[in-house]
Formats: C-alpha cells, sequence, structure tokens
C-alpha cells in the first residue's frame, strides 16, 4: 500500500484532534471521523472529512485508524470488543493511538493488534492547541520500527519532532516524562508571574527579559502571556493533564520512584478542579496563586 493513497480514519475531534484531522485534509488525505457529538466534526466535515456513524464503521473502512481521545478508559472502550477498532479493523492496517494513556494499556493494544495481524503503534503528542494547528507536534513513539518508518509520513503532516522511542508502550512512558517537567516547570512560572506583579514590575516586560535565558521553556513562552491576560482558553485542559499526572505518578510509583514535584503539582491542580476550573486550559493554574 502507498500511503499517501491511505484512506486515514480519525476517532476523536477535540482540541487537538480537529486540528490534527484538518492538516491531514489539507495535505490530500482522505479521512474519515468519528467522535461522541457530531456536531464538534461539522466543521471538518465542511472541510472534506467523511462523517462514520461508528467506531467498528470507521476502522473497517480505514487502512490507517487514528484514535485522540480523552481517558484510558476511553482508549479500551473504542479498542477493545466486537464493536472496537482491533475488532473491526482490516488485517494488516495500522492502527495509532495518539490520547496520553497508560504505557500498559499501550501493550495490551498492541499484543492485540498483533494476534490480529494489525499494526499498532502508540505515539501521543506534545505542543498544545498551537503545536497541532500549526502541524508542529512532537511525537513520541512506541511500537516496531518497520511500522513507525510505514506510517512515518503521516506523522510528518502533523509533528515537526518525531522520534521512535522503543517498543510498545515507549511513547506513552516518554510522554509521562514530558507531563512530569511540564509540572513542575508551571510551578515556577506562575510563581514567577506573581512574584513580578507583587514587586510591581510589568509582567510582560519581564518575560522579555528571561524568556530568552536559563529559565526559558514552552511554557513560560507560550502559557505566561496567557496567564498575564488572563486568557483561561484551554490548549490543553485540566482535567486533562490532572489524568496524565495521576499516570505518571502510578507508572513512577510502579518502579519505586518518589515524585514530590509531581505530587504538589497535581494536588494544586487537583484543588483547582474541585472549584469548577477543570475545563480550563492548563494556565488556569495561576488563579490559586492569585486567591491565596
Amino acid at each position: 500500500m502507498d500511503i499517501k493513497e491511505a484512506t486515514i480514519g480519525f476517532i476523536g475531534t477535540g482540541v487537538m484532534g480537529k486540528s490534527m484531522t484538518k492538516n491531514l485534509l489539507d495535505a490530500g488525505y482522505e479521512v474519515l471521523v468519528h467522535t461522541r457529538t457530531k456536531s464538534k466534526a461539522e466543521e471538518l466535515l465542511e472541510a472534506g472529512a467523511v462523517w462514520k456513524n461508528s467506531v467498528a464503521e470507521l476502522a473497517s473502512e480505514s487502512n490507517i485508524t487514528i484514535t485522540m481521545v480523552g481517558y484510558p478508559h476511553d482508549v479500551k472502550e473504542i479498542y477493545f470488543g466486537e464493536n472496537g477498532i482491533l475488532e473491526n479493523a482490516k488485517s494488516h492496517s495500522y492502527v495509532i493511538d495518539m490520547t496520553t494513556s497508560s504505557p500498559m494499556l499501550a501493550k495490551e493494544i498492541y499484543e492485540q493488534a498483533l494476534t490480529n495481524k494489525i499494526f499498532a503503534l502508540d505515539a501521543p503528542v506534545s505542543g498544545g492547541d498551537i503545536g497541532a494547528r500549526n502541524g508542529k507536534l512532537a511525537i513520541m513513539v512506541g511500537g516496531d520500527p518497520e511500522v513507525f518508518e510505514a506510517v512515518k509520513p503521516i506523522f510528518e503532516v502533523i509533528g515537526g519532532n518525531i522520534i521512535l522511542q522503543g517498543k510498545a508502550g515507549a511513547g506513552q512512558h516518554t510522554k509521562m516524562c514530558n507531563q512530569i517537567a511540564i509540572a513542575s516547570n508551571m510551578i515556577g512560572v506562575c510563581e514567577a508571574i506573581v512574584y513580578a506583579e507583587k514587586a510591581g514590575l510589568d509582567p510582560t516586560k519581564v518575560l522579555e527579559s528571561i524568556t530568552t535565558g536559563a529559565a526559558g521553556s514552552w511554557s513560560l513562552s507560550n502559557l505566561a502571556p496567557r496567564m498575564i491576560a488572563e486568557d483561561d482558553k484551554p490548549g490543553f485542559y485540566i482535567k486533562h493533564f490532572i489524568k496524565d499526572m495521576t499516570i505518571a505518578l502510578e507508572s513512577a510509583k510502579e518502579m519505586g520512584m518518589t515524585t514530590p514535584g509531581l505530587e504538589l503539582s497535581l494536588s494544586l491542580y487537583k484543588s483547582l478542579a474541585e472549584k469548577g476550573e477543570e475545563d480550563c486550559g492548563t494556565q488556569a493554574l495561576i488563579k490559586w496563586y492569585q486567591t491565596q
């Protein structure tokens, strides 16, 4: 199969999935879509995507099925069972889960896919709504090298930094490393901005100085300006970050590792979620500091 002629099925057209699908359409791919709420896919349907009424129908008509859903239980639901992807996908087709999910679940999908003569990769992403829109996501992949190479042209449409990290589950473990690094970094970004404000400084001007030095990070450059502008619009939902940090914490504990920075960040975000902020972007963490 010429990968450029492949029919791609995409399940999950939320903040990230919508832009990723749009980029695949713009690259000339035939894309089938399915999501729980059809209205969320209307923009994509107008752009040329084809709606499918079920996961099973989409999987059976696709050469490559990509999933970008919310939680591990969503992943399990759409992959397994008689109406799931693995029971309905074509033999020798490809399935790629780009949800941030459990490394253990990624291995289960890989093993069941292999039994069904299907090629599976776990390929979570980083870069938020901006990276998805611009087709510059970091894609962390777990699976077999030959499968990775076969579908790499697809990854190149939606990502800029694409690395095979190892066997099945390695992509998800790498994403956990990413989320652990962000978790503590977000605390530092918030504290720096609040400090600047309390010191009587212009925080925007402070950013001009510190984003280019040793303190520089993606969060400082991209999310700190949103904090200052009081823009809570989600590039990445607090509720999904809580899910990611919980998976990371559980995985770390399984390896006998303590993660105090991760635990602190998770507790702060959980307190925000309890106050009704779970559908805000992760930059809303600054509200925790502003209400103390």
